[in-house]
């Protein structure tokens, strides 16, 4: 038998050298996902997107939710029943329960969540320092805190959530709105509409008595002046549908925006 070697004590820090120093996952996945993204909005099908990139289609889904433009029935149900489950379980635990209720496999679950980001910010971040798929969580869980408690404050948590998202009028045409914050750093309750030429205020009063004066969640308001006779209401009626808090005649939702069904 061979002599045994003495211990040598491993240096502080040490430890087995990575075969691929270079390799950095989280670039090559916004890579990739910023690949897929620009195929994706120039219309091309999921299964031809995987050929260009050498991806499966359902890597490719996956990588357009992670970017938050990928939009579908299902992939909204998964997201929207995880995300119940993710307030009081932990993400496994979430996951097979989401598999249960939808009647669906772990591996469908998974395949219609974003991937898990190295880094999370809180609720307060800016906008900026968010991703979009961070963003549309936002939006839906102050959506969810007003539809469980209505009050004035939740319902502004909606709007601000909103902040910076396109909506279209009535009539088609397209509009954003910023909410600016005063000398004490703290949000003025004036909403600033973007016409892309001019801006113009809309108060946050007139938003409340549009609100007062919906019949009903979900219920079809024929026109803008149907929520009352209120400055700005051409730019809250774009605002209540893509809230999802009214429905649009059918002949409208085309000029509106009604999502197209994308390519499978």
């Amino acid at each position: 038998m061979g002599e045994k070697r003495a211990y040598k004590a491993r240096k502080s820090g040490g430890g087995r050298k990575k075969l691929k120093p270079e390799h950095d996952a989280g670039k090559n996945l916004k890579e990739q996902m910023d690949a897929a993204v620009a195929l994706y909005n120039s219309e091309v099908s999921l299964q031809a997107i995987g050929e260009e990139l050498g991806l499966n289609p359902i890597k490719v889904r996956k990588l357009l939710i992670t970017a938050g433009v990928y939009e579908s029935e299902v992939a909204e149900k998964v997201q929207d029943t995880f995300e119940e489950y993710r307030e009081t379980q932990d993400y496994i635990t979430s996951i097979l329960s989401t598999a249960n209720d939808l009647q669906l496999s772990k591996a469908s679950v998974t395949s219609y969540l974003p991937y898990k980001k190295g880094v999370y910010f809180p609720s307060t971040a800016e906008k900026e320092k968010i991703s979009v798929g961070a963003e549309r969580q936002r939006r839906y869980r102050a959506m969810k805190r007003w539809r469980t408690d209505p009050i004035e404050e939740n319902f502004w948590g909606v709007v601000l959530a909103y902040a910076g998202v396109k909506f279209k009028t009535y009539s088609g045409l397209p509009f954003t709105y910023e909410i600016r914050k005063g000398r004490s750093g703290e949000y003025t309750k004036e909403l600033w509409i973007d016409r892309r030429e001019n801006s113009k205020s809309l108060a946050w009063s007139s938003v409340l008595l549009a609100l007062r004066n919906m019949k009903k969640v979900g219920e079809v308001v024929d026109h803008p002046k149907a929520l009352g006779d209120i400055r700005g209401v051409t730019y809250i009626y774009g605002m209540f549908y893509r809230f999802g808090l009214i429905d649009v005649p059918d002949e409208v939702k085309e000029k509106m925006g009604h999502p197209k069904k994308r390519k499978k």
